[in-house]
């Protein structure tokens, strides 16, 4: 098969990142991935949830949905589905995996997630872009002298993996999705770690090798993008984190 786009079966989207997009928010960015696009914005707000009260400890949570016309046809502004809570769930954990909550103290930062236009990989590129809004914000969080040390202790990155036509793909559009036998979203550190694997067989089953397969593509994928944050954040990162 021909990628519609023409590009070759592991190669990423152009990813394009505009950080300090919303004049208000401790952090943001817009996020371009091919033609998906996302805002990400991280908001300070001291205080923590109940089961952390006392325990001087933070929180990293995520808030994640859709305009109506992002997608092809029209979506209920504001609707919480389960879809939108599963991701939004998966932004959460990832993020939280590369931050120190200790020292945090006990403040909370939300990371919302608005998808203004949707061609494959929203969780993805909010994974991203709400990491770079989560570094801009814990950044100005220690310049202020809020915080002693700063937090971050890994680049966090995450693509999209599957199966299409007998082809093993990166990165993946809405159209390539639609069509794929197994479809998998991956989420690694910079150390090589996973953060998490969500893959499903979409018709039938598939096998180790073919796991094997999408886990290494997803691999080279992500290291690619964490050189690319590495290098938008080196004004932030230089010295912080090899």
């Amino acid at each position: 098969m021909t990628r519609a786009d023409s590009r070759k079966f592991d190669q990423l989207r152009r990813i394009k990142i505009d950080r300090g997009f919303i004049k208000y928010a401790e952090g943001s960015c817009l996020i371009e991935m091919g033609n998906t696009r996302v805002i990400t914005t991280a908001t300070v707000e001291e205080k923590v949830p109940m089961f952390l009260r006392g325990k001087q400890e933070g929180w990293i949570t995520s808030e994640y949905g859709m305009l109506p016309r992002a997608t092809q046809s029209r979506i209920i502004r504001d609707r919480v589905s389960g879809r939108n809570m599963e991701i939004q769930r998966l932004i959460g954990r990832s993020l939280r995996s590369v931050v120190d909550l200790k020292k945090l103290g006990e403040r909370t930062i939300w990371v919302d997630c608005d998808v203004i236009q949707a061609d494959g990989g929203t969780r993805t590129a909010s994974v991203i872009g709400g990491f770079i809004s989560l570094v801009d914000c814990l950044d100005k969080l220690y310049k202020q002298a809020k915080i002693t040390s700063f937090p971050v202790k890994d680049i966090l990155g995450a693509i999209s993996v599957g199966i299409v036509r007998g082809n093993y793909l990166l990165d993946l559009t809405y159209y390539e999705d639609s069509d794929a036998s197994v479809d998998m979203n991956v989420v690694m550190k910079a150390d090589g770690e996973f953060v998490e694997i969500q893959g499903t067989a979409e018709k039938g089953a598939f096998s180790k090798n073919d796991l094997d397969k999408l886990l290494a593509l997803a691999k080279e994928g992500i290291e690619d993008i964490i050189d690319s944050e590495r290098n938008i954040l080196k004004d932030v990162l230089a010295d912080r984190i090899g």
